[in-house]
């Protein structure tokens, strides 16, 4: 099932440097290997600024208000922050560059943690919620950056760029809540909420990596690849995607339907863990080490979950996506709450299931776009990806506070079954 065409966004008469792009399949896989290379530093320090909200937001409201039953409206609100920021990302980039937009994107997050940092100290519950929201950009910018390994990609080079990009982020991802406690110090040194401590990280970080891609994403691989492909249009020798620049509607919204799933089940799951470690009596070191392991579940094993996606299959691997999710979630409902053995399992389960899903749902989008309307697609598709955490966090919270965090992961293991019917429908004629 196809939509209709959309006139491609920049014109085939070309500039010097764009045409020698264009001519040259070597300087192609120059470019490719270049934005990949950009890309997996600016998501070392992306995936440190993303750690502190999941880590710590929780805590910090819940100590802030006094009430565990609110303990989700952190990861709801920058990730509900993070949907409108994806939206203008992939605008920005569709309309400019990738740089632009991804630039954007992490300058505006790295000001919002600095807001976390100043309501902490003032107390304030409603700069607290406002920058959370505008902290959500910068978690908006590092996902969307996985798209810019793909934009002079091969259709067997998709899942791997993908993969790239996102193994780089597993370094700052983990190290961040590992630093938890030595930022919660540092903190406390300079007359800081403990708590508010791994936002001087986030900050740090999300700038740096807007200054990475601001400095060194250049050309710009969306703008050659666009014009690579109106290009061969114009001459008759595209070579995927005879229908020029139609998207295949069936496509994307299986692609959107994993990485929706997928998501909802880890922020509900992952959300409430460090509340519930706490109710047994873990500390704050105990928690980012679980926390620790679980982002490194999420982005540590992509390079072999990219070959695999590429080699075995897209839907093969959302529903090894949907099995590995129930097993966390059965886990983590009938583990014992003092065992940190069993609980790491879980949330590893939990990571890994989800990356199983991201990146097979990435590669789906990304066969099913073109150039032309490829970031503005991508953009659209994570704004639900953003939603689906957002309402996962936020209906987390209620549910532990009303039932159980046995009843929340429960829930979680039934749903992530609801891949295996999507993936029956995606085989379907």
């Amino acid at each position: 099932m196809k939509m209709g065409r959309e006139a491609p966004s920049r014109s085939v008469q070309q500039p010097v440097w764009l045409q020698e792009y264009i001519e040259s399949p070597e300087k192609q896989q120059q470019l490719y290997r270049k934005t990949l290379r950009i890309v997996i530093l600016s998501q070392i320090f992306g995936g440190a600024g993303l750690a502190a909200g999941t880590t710590v937001g929780g805590l910090l409201v819940q100590d802030m208000l006094g009430t565990e039953s609110v303990a989700g409206i952190p990861t709801a609100l920058f990730t509900l922050g993070s949907a409108g920021a994806t939206l203008a990302v992939g605008r920005l980039s569709q309309r400019f560059s990738r740089r632009t937009g991804l630039v954007a994107g992490f300058l505006t997050g790295g000001l919002g943690a600095i807001g976390v940092i100043i309501a902490a100290l003032l107390n304030s519950i409603v700069l607290l919620f406002a920058s959370l929201l505008i902290y959500g950009a910068g978690t908006a910018s590092n996902l969307q950056a996985r798209y810019a390994g793909t934009d002079l990609a091969t259709p067997k080079q998709r899942a791997t760029a993908v993969s790239m990009a996102m193994f780089s982020t597993t370094f700052g991802a983990v190290a961040g809540p590992n630093l938890v406690g030595v930022m919660g110090d540092f903190a406390d040194s300079i007359g800081v909420p403990t708590l508010a401590g791994p936002f001087i990280l986030a900050a740090s970080a999300f700038i740096l990596a807007g200054l990475v891609l601001f400095v060194f994403l250049r050309p710009d691989p969306l703008v050659v690849s666009t014009a690579i492909a109106t290009t061969r249009e114009k001459d008759g020798t595209a070579q995927e995607n005879s229908e020029g620049s139609a998207i295949n509607k069936r496509g994307v919204v299986i692609g959107a339907t994993v990485m929706v799933l997928t998501q909802f089940v880890m922020a509900s799951i992952m959300t409430m863990t460090p509340i519930h470690m706490g109710h047994h009596g873990h500390g704050l070191g105990e928690v980012g080490m679980v926390i620790g392991f679980h982002i490194g579940a999420m982005y540590f094993p992509s390079l072999f979950t990219g070959f695999l996606v590429d080699k075995v299959g897209r839907t093969a691997m959302a529903v090894a996506s949907g099995t590995t999710l129930l097993a966390s979630g059965m886990l983590a409902a009938f583990a014992p709450g003092d065992s940190m053995t069993l609980l790491i399992c879980a949330l590893v389960l939990l990571g890994l299931g989800w990356n199983f899903g991201l990146i097979s749902g990435t590669a789906l989008i990304v066969d099913a776009t073109h150039p032309s309307n490829r970031a503005k697609t991508q953009g659209s598709v994570d704004v639900l990806l953003a939603l689906s955490g957002a309402s996962g966090g936020a209906l987390s919270g209620m549910v532990v506070a009303h039932y159980s965090y046995a009843a929340l992961s429960l829930t979680g293991a039934i749903l992530s079954l609801l891949l295996i019917p999507v993936v029956v429908w995606s085989r379907m004629k």
